[in-house]
């Protein structure tokens, strides 16, 4: 997924790190240079969709213009980092 708006520098990426982790979602989360957030996650349905509400409002003092969504095929991750 991309997270577009004002969502660098508020803590997004830690916050999804520690509400996956919480949740046993494995995948990861990036700054890109055109000031959006990407993300992919792995793990069950309904903790993923928990992510993607989360993703849609971000943390205090983010602001979320949208967010894309595109499934993928699962690649067998493990654990959740900031990339």
């Amino acid at each position: 997924m991309i997270i577009h708006g004002r969502v660098q520098g508020v803590f997004f990426r830690d916050t999804m790190r520690r509400r996956a982790e919480s949740r046993n979602v494995a995948g990861w989360v990036a700054n890109r240079a055109n000031g959006t957030v990407e993300a992919a996650f792995e793990g069950r349905e309904s903790d993923i969709e928990a992510l993607i509400g989360f993703c849609r409002q971000g943390p205090s003092g983010a602001d979320v213009e949208r967010v894309e969504i595109r499934a993928e095929e699962p690649e067998g991750l493990v654990a959740f980092k900031i990339e």
